[in-house]
């Protein structure tokens, strides 16, 4: 596929050499063109072409997960300190934003950053990431057209929505050159309350926006959402709010990760199901 950028090999707590194809240069010129009709937000939207830009998104991600939210994380031996690496960013592309500093014009640090893993590199490591937490047997008739999110993340002064604005407007144009258009992943709830607001949650988005039956995920380690509260007043997190406007579907009921003590809701966003308003918010068609 015209999408791959990535060699077969793979050594551990390292990135592959990743010299530019022709798609990914486009990839990144388009990207480009997006940050320059968003110069009054100071950010430039990009794909990473060489190791040290996916060790830029992988510092961002350890301050997220792990100085912020406490996760725990076993990197791959000989991986660099204060780092989230694993064994799929090698297999992925990384999409990511930095934000332009405004007294001397030079990059900022990155301050966004999206892992996505195409169909073909997913058959090159075995699988998904989601596999590690759910059974996605009913989604196999989808694989050749569907792309895996993860590793979603946004630098905590940059929270207010353009960031990821940025990000799905390249994602979503990296999806209609490349003939995609089906988008899965993962949406983590924080447990620091014990489980009760993600339990909550799931009762909520069950009965209003659930997959059908052919499309749904069964957890390999579920949140025990019959011994937590589920009558909580919640609202969505913001990540997860944007997902379900743009038609998203919920496919089941959340894992546990206790790595990263979340639960995660398996998603699953479709081109054809988008609405006809951010379709052309995102491509313009």
């Amino acid at each position: 596929m015209i999408y791959e950028t990535r060699v077969n090999s793979f050594e551990p707590g390292a990135v592959p050499d990743m010299n530019r194809s022709a798609l990914l240069s486009a990839n990144r010129g388009d990207a480009g063109s997006l940050a320059a009709s968003s110069k009054t937000s100071g950010l430039e939207v990009f794909w990473a072409c060489d190791e040290s830009e996916v060790r830029e998104a992988q510092r961002l991600r350890y301050q997220v997960f792990v100085e912020e939210f406490g996760a725990r994380l076993s990197a791959p031996l000989g991986s660099p300190e204060k780092h989230d690496v694993d064994i799929f960013d090698a297999y992925c592309e990384h999409l990511l934003v930095r934000c332009r500093r405004s007294d001397d014009g030079e990059p900022g640090p990155v301050v966004g950053t999206y892992r996505v893993l195409t169909p073909t590199a997913s058959k090159r490591i075995g699988g998904l990431y989601s596999e590690t937490e759910f059974d996605m047997t009913r989604l196999r008739a989808l694989r050749p057209r569907m792309v895996e999110l993860g590793r979603t993340c946004v630098h905590p002064e940059w929270r207010s929505g353009g960031v990821i604005l940025a990000l799905w407007g390249a994602l979503a144009g990296f999806m209609e050159r490349n003939r995609l258009d089906v988008m899965v992943g993962c949406a983590s709830v924080s447990m620091q309350d014990g489980g009760h607001f993600a339990a909550s949650l799931w009762r909520q988005l069950s009965s209003t926006h659930l997959a059908s039956i052919e499309c749904q995920v069964p957890p390999r380690l579920p949140l025990p959402v019959g011994d937590l509260r589920q009558d909580l007043p919640v609202e969505a997190p913001p990540l997860i709010k944007g997902y379900l406007r743009c038609g998203a579907k919920v496919l089941g009921p959340p894992a546990w990760d206790p790595d990263f003590n979340t639960a995660d809701f398996p998603m699953m966003m479709r081109f054809d199901e988008m609405p006809t308003r951010y379709r052309k918010h995102f491509l313009g068609s």
